[in-house]
């Protein structure tokens, strides 16, 4: 097993910047996953985006076999991370076929609530007032997002809310070995375990007889949906390396803005009134407590 020295210290900052990096990638995957949906099932995308991952990283954790020694505690908890993203990423992925991109993910932005509660009370990492607070106000402006949604599509408009759960504890998990594991062999580990549990129920239920032949750039697109994605989430993975998920659940506020921007160029898709009132409150309280961390005082 690969264990990489432990900074003494989290490094908030850095891990700051790679969840940046994070937050503008995972909304223009999920354009493209809006984009593929009309042609492509949903579990197909999902067995592509795993097994994508999986031969991206393999050749990198072949050169050092090693890192594959892990614990038992370890392999239950990467697996259970590996069910975690499938159902995560269907969900997500399922939600985008009936919601537009912005109003998807804003409605998922339950999550960082949801997270700064459970690093707080699971975790004990030190969580102040300043920034339950700001966070309690981003949740309200999520809830904002939801009912005109819900009154347009449904119960599809709530499976942004599965996201945000099943998320919350992926990043949970994740923050509990992404410390023990490098990040690419965490990645690797995840990305292959993925791939079977999708491929097994891919078989069992023969959903593969129905699949279309990627022709073309139809090909070229389905890779770029599975690298954008490893990359991304190698990126979310170190910066939990290096920060608390206190810390880092606020800056994902800025994948709102980044989806808007997506969703109108793409799809020609905006918030409403109320929903943009209510995006407008999650990113402003996101970037409140990203600037309360930058000045470096407990909030």
């Amino acid at each position: 097993m690969t264990h990489l020295p432990a900074p003494s210290l989290d490094r908030p900052m850095l891990g700051i910047a790679f969840m940046l990096g994070f937050c503008l990638m995972a909304p223009l995957g999920d354009g493209m996953v809006k984009a593929l949906a009309g042609t492509f099932p949903i579990l197909m995308l999902v067995f592509v985006r795993t097994t994508t991952q999986t031969v991206l990283l393999a050749p990198l954790v072949a050169r050092n076999l090693a890192s594959l020694h892990l614990s038992s505690r370890l392999w239950r908890l990467t697996l259970l991370r590996a069910c975690l993203y499938i159902l995560g990423i269907w969900a997500m992925f399922a939600s985008l076929t009936y919601l537009p991109l912005a109003d998807a993910i804003a409605i998922a932005f339950v999550m960082p609530f949801i997270l700064l509660l459970l690093g707080h009370f699971v975790l004990g990492e030190e969580v102040g007032p300043h920034r339950m607070g700001a966070c309690a106000v981003g949740f309200m402006g999520t809830l904002m997002v939801i009912q005109p949604s819900f009154a347009n599509v449904g119960w599809p408009a709530m499976l942004p809310l599965v996201v945000a759960v099943v998320f919350a504890l992926f990043m949970l998990v994740t923050r509990q070995i992404s410390k023990e594991i490098d990040p690419i062999t965490l990645q690797a580990i995840n990305g292959a375990q993925a791939s079977v549990l999708v491929g097994a129920a891919v078989l069992l239920t023969g959903a593969q007889s129905t699949w279309p032949i990627p022709q073309g750039a139809d090909i070229l697109w389905l890779f770029a949906l599975g690298a954008l994605g490893t990359l991304g989430h190698l990126c979310m993975t170190w910066s939990l390396r290096l920060a608390p998920a206190s810390t880092l659940a606020p800056m994902q506020y800025l994948e709102i803005p980044v989806a808007t921007i997506i969703g109108f160029a793409a799809f020609g898709d905006l918030p409403n009134g109320l929903a943009a009132v209510g995006i407008c409150v999650t990113v402003l309280t996101g970037l409140y407590i990203i600037l309360r961390e930058n000045k470096g005082r407990s909030a």
